[in-house]
Formats: structure tokens, C-alpha cells, sequence
């Protein structure tokens, strides 16, 4: 028996997927690297680098940028600019904190304005009833605020080798799961 070819479709698949984790984690594996050979603020000048290309890279694949990348893009550049500007990196370390909320606070707000965010997202994805819509969405929202304490946490109690740190081993893998 010979091996069946793979379809082209499966491959565009596997391809979109792989961009896609390029797009979203690429610029956070730049800043990992770079934070941990050069420093925090190297880290945070390559992370902006890596962040704005990561885009360009969204549009080019897909000639449309994704809400939440562009929003955390957004915030990326305006606190690391900071962070680079006034030389303290407090800046950079708010903006995990800052971009949980925001989610969280989106999150609450649908489920106050009886228009879950979660089902208008992934809705064609997911066939869940409104009540289960609200569950989830409820859910992640205290999963943000929780995450957002974290960091809050790390940041101000731990070193900054250690925040950079748990972000790449504590945070990533804890979202993963």
C-alpha cells in the first residue's frame, strides 16, 4: 500500500495554525530571548520590534489584523515606549495587568449587556446555550482578573529576572491550560 499525498487543504491548515502561533507568540518569545541575553530593556525594544512586524506579518497573511493582537500591540508600544523613554520598567511590567483587565473588564461588560463577548467570538465554533455562554464567559473574566493579580503580585514582589521568568513559564502555560 502506498502512502496517500496530503491534501492541500490539510497543509494550508497546519500553515495557517502555525503563522497564526508565529503572529500571537512570536513577539513574547523575542522578548523572552532577547530580555535574557541583553536585559529588560533590550527585551522590551525587541519586543516592540517583533510586535509591530508580528502585525505587518497579520496583514500580509491575512490583509485584516486580529482585535486582540492590535489592542495588546498597542499597549505593547505605548508602555514600552515608556519603559525605553523614562528608562524604568514598571511600565512594561504594568502591561500584562493592564491588557488582563481590559479583557476582563470586556468580558463583564457583554455579560452585563446580556451580549456574552465569548459567543459573538466563538460562537460558530461552539454550540452552547445562552446559559452556558454565560458561565463560560464568566469564567474567563474572573480567570483575567485572577491573572491580572498575578501579575500584580510577581511584579512587585519578585525581581524582574524572575517576573520575565514567570511570565514565559508561569503565565503562558497557566492560559494554555
Amino acid at each position: 500500500m502506498t502512502p496517500q499525498p496530503e491534501t492541500k487543504p490539510e497543509k494550508d491548515s497546519e500553515q495557517s495554525v502555525a503563522a497564526k502561533l508565529l503572529i500571537e507568540l512570536g513577539p513574547l518569545l523575542i522578548f523572552f530571548g532577547v530580555n535574557a541575553a541583553y536585559g529588560i530593556f533590550a527585551g522590551t525594544g525587541a519586543f516592540m520590534v517583533a510586535t509591530v512586524i508580528s502585525l505587518a506579518l497579520a496583514w500580509w497573511l491575512y490583509h485584516k489584523v486580529p482585535v486582540m493582537p492590535l489592542v495588546s500591540a498597542v499597549i505593547v508600544l505605548a508602555f514600552g515606549g515608556l519603559t525605553l523613554y523614562l528608562q524604568d520598567e514598571t511600565f512594561i511590567k504594568l502591561k500584562p495587568t493592564i491588557v488582563y483587565a481590559m479583557f476582563a473588564v470586556l468580558l463583564l461588560g457583554g455579560l452585563i449587556a446580556q451580549k456574552p463577548v465569548l459567543a459573538l467570538l466563538f460562537g460558530p465554533v461552539f454550540n452552547l446555550t445562552d446559559e452556558g455562554w454565560r458561565k463560560l464567559t464568566l469564567r474567563w473574566a474572573v480567570f483575567f482578573v485572577a491573572m491580572a493579580i498575578l501579575n500584580e503580585f510577581v511584579w512587585r514582589n519578585f525581581s524582574t529576572d524572575t517576573w520575565v521568568s514567570f511570565k514565559a513559564f508561569g503565565f503562558l502555560p497557566i492560559t494554555f491550560l
